[in-house]
């Protein structure tokens, strides 16, 4: 714009500077253009950008896992939306594979549907033919070998595992991009349009060496914060928190809590 206006108040001096392969329309426009249609056309330039949209943030999502001391959590938002409209609050993006694993799916709805589907029919035939639950580490790698059979068209949803692994009830988180390219921590991983928030929060939040409670305050102040800097999350949350119980079924006590947020 400034190029333009520049032109516009100067253009006996635009014809010594303008190359000799420069069209006549383009001198025309140069000397010509008048401001209030420069600005005009700029407006209407960045109007147009705004529905540039990713499809990651087409429904939006936020998730969230964390680790502590033999325990582990994992959160997410429950709006479903579509763009910038408010379409429900009780959508649901975080699944049991069983007692000691689950995985959160961020991205596109119809498609963290129809990756659960796959994957829960994946955790059953491996339950079938081992005589036993798969263990997070394990589905991990079941998870990536899934996304990426669909690289070329791949499922718009990037997947989040946590869970206790081993008799010693490691725990165990890792994130992965939408063709199953895997990334593991000992602290916590997040997914979701409200990523760049979630960062900053866990890292001020998060300590090593958290008991249950700790990590769900620690995960639920994360979350909440974030999505309250994302129009495409929030509208009420949900939290998981694994940890080990000899009295409970499978050795361990999952604890569920849902969370109120704005919803605004």
């Amino acid at each position: 714009v400034v190029s333009l206006c520049h032109h516009h108040l100067s253009p006996l001096h635009t014809h010594t500077h303008t190359p000799s392969s420069d069209s006549a329309l383009s001198r025309i426009i140069l000397n010509y253009l008048t401001i209030p249609s420069v600005i005009f056309l700029f407006f209407i330039h960045k109007s147009t950008q705004i529905f540039h949209m990713s499809i990651f943030e087409y429904n939006g999502s936020a998730i969230v896992a964390m680790t502590g001391k033999n325990c582990v959590a994992i959160a997410a938002d429950t709006r479903y939306g579509i763009r910038n409209t408010t379409v429900g609050h009780d959508f649901r993006r975080i699944f049991q594979m069983h007692p000691k694993c689950f995985v959160g799916l961020s991205g596109l709805a119809s498609d963290v549907q129809t990756v659960h589907d796959k994957l829960k029919f994946r955790v059953n035939m491996y339950r079938l033919r081992e005589k036993r639950d798969i263990k997070p580490s394990s589905f991990a790698n079941l998870v990536s070998s899934v996304l990426y059979e669909r690289r070329f068209g791949p499922w718009f949803t990037e997947p989040v595992i946590a869970g206790l692994e081993g008799p010693d009830n490691k725990p165990f988180v890792c994130a992965q991009d939408l063709i199953g390219a895997a990334c593991y921590t000992d602290n916590f991983v997040v997914s979701g349009t409200s990523s760049e928030a979630l960062y900053g929060m866990c890292e001020s939040l998060w300590k090593p060496d958290m008991d249950s409670e700790e990590l769900f305050e620690c995960i639920s102040q994360s979350l909440l914060a974030a999505v309250d800097r994302d129009c495409l999350t929030g509208w009420g949350a949900v939290v998981y928190v694994v940890s080990p119980d000899e009295k409970a079924e499978g050795g361990v006590k999952v604890v569920k809590r849902r969370l109120k947020t704005r919803m605004d």
